[in-house]
């Protein structure tokens, strides 16, 4: 008993846990918190940030403490003699020699480099951020596909167990028959190869089923066992009402231009890669510096002459440099730089080309399925209507068993091809709206 009650403790939780509804939303937004693909474009975002931050901070003036310690030979003294009885030393034998500075280097004019250089890093900081929404946006759809896979899945795994059911009955119904003497013995082996059939389907649709459940906890970050769905139950609230109308279909891809953040981000690069080769032209330009520093040291070598004693000394200078000739260097990196601009501008252009297409496509397979349940619902109709009418017609002797099992296969593949109408329907939403950049 007392084994009973603490397994029973150490299930509880699970099955709760088990049994918690998860909406479309919720199984987003846990998907979007548990990625390891979008913690990773975070990451480089920050270091994107970083990037940014530090080619901004070399506008500013860079302040050091330096210190040092030589130990040199010992060397003869070098003294003079000075008038009276008296010797000055001018060059001193000091072995031990220690120096501390205070220094300031301050790049005052670069050429626009600098600046060239923070704008690129600011590019590629806006553009790691696109590619972090481009993300989000692929996982969402991801994981609404895996989502709606799973409820299709179980939706026709419900109906091939009913489907099983009612051909249990009528296998039950035709034995009674033929044991009657109504009918003859192949109409049996005909409703058991039925039940067979139909069982291998259930078996199949119930794999189906579990290997969608998985790839939906892989997708959501959630760990393997049961897991209770919210069907959204989405139909008239679509905002894509009417993707039939062409100015409808332009205006979605002249908004999909606009939104996309794929397009975006290569726009950012490119404009980096502009920056870039505009760094590497001013090179062409003089970079001019000021520098400045506080010694302490002993002994302090500005002093003349030499003495084994602490003194101070301080220095200010401003730095010219022009590079006159670099063989070929500054030209080589900015035509790589302008080149590799020209090149991602091009893929703006095929982008354009390839979400205006897919946009039209995504158009054409929502309008599509949208018939398609429409007409799915007239052929479950119509077929459950024949199967009742073919049934009643054989318990009153008119209709062969064969007759009723080709109704039940026809009622099934109705109610299937309904199941999958309007699971399309559903991502072929989701798909527009990604394609539009929603």
């Amino acid at each position: 008993m007392r084994k009973l009650v603490a397994l029973a403790f150490v299930l509880l939780p699970v099955l709760a846990a088990a049994q918690t509804p998860l909406t479309l939303d919720e199984a987003i937004a846990q998907g979007l918190a548990n990625s390891h693909r979008l913690a990773e474009l975070q990451a480089r975002g920050e270091a994107a940030e970083y990037a940014a931050e530090g080619r901004h901070d070399a506008l500013l003036p860079v302040v050091s403490l330096q210190g040092s310690y030589l130990r040199t030979n010992h060397v003869e003294e070098f003294a003079v003699i000075t008038p009276g009885p008296s010797r000055q030393v001018v060059y001193p034998d000091i072995p031990d020699n220690y120096r501390t500075r205070l220094d300031l280097q301050w790049p005052i004019y670069t050429g626009g480099r600098t600046d060239a250089l923070y704008r690129a890093a600011t590019a590629e900081r806006a553009a790691v951020g696109k590619d972090l929404d481009a993300a989000r946006a692929d996982l969402r759809l991801e994981i609404t596909r895996a989502f709606y896979a799973v409820l299709t899945a179980r939706d026709t795994e419900d109906v091939l167990r009913r489907s099983l059911d009612a051909a249990g009955a009528h296998l039950r119904d035709v034995r009674s028959r033929l044991a009657s003497g109504l009918i003859p013995p192949n109409d049996v082996s005909s409703a058991e190869a039925q039940v067979s059939h139909e069982r291998v389907l259930a078996v199949e649709a119930s794999t189906l089923r579990g290997v969608a459940e998985a790839d939906l906890q892989r997708l959501i970050g959630a760990e393997p066992g049961p897991i209770v769905l919210v069907d959204p139950k989405k139909a008239d609230t679509s905002p894509f009402s009417n993707v039939t109308d062409g100015t409808a279909v332009a205006d979605l891809i002249a908004r999909a231009l606009r939104s996309r953040p794929e397009r975006q981000a290569l726009e950012q690069r490119a404009a980096s890669a502009d920056f870039r080769a505009a760094a590497a032209a001013s090179s062409r330009w003089p970079q001019v510096g000021v520098g400045s520093g506080f010694d302490y040291a002993n002994p302090q070598t500005r002093n003349f002459p030499r003495t084994k004693e602490w003194a101070t000394a301080w220095d200010a200078s401003v730095n010219f440099t022009w590079t006159l000739w670099d063989g070929g260097r500054r030209g080589a990196e900015t035509g790589e730089a302008r080149a590799n601009a020209a090149a991602l501008r091009t893929r703006v252009g095929h982008f354009d080309r390839e979400v205006t297409f897919e946009v039209r496509t995504r158009a054409l397979e929502l309008a599509s399925s949208r018939q398609a349940v429409s007409a799915a619902d007239d052929g479950v109709r119509a077929a459950t209507e024949a199967e009742r009418v073919v049934t009643q017609r054989y318990r009153a002797g008119v209709a062969t068993a064969t007759d009723v099992l080709d109704a039940q296969i026809a009622r099934l593949q109705a109610e299937l091809d309904r199941t999958r109408a309007l699971a399309n329907v559903r991502l072929a939403e989701a798909r527009l709206e990604r394609a539009v950049g929603q």
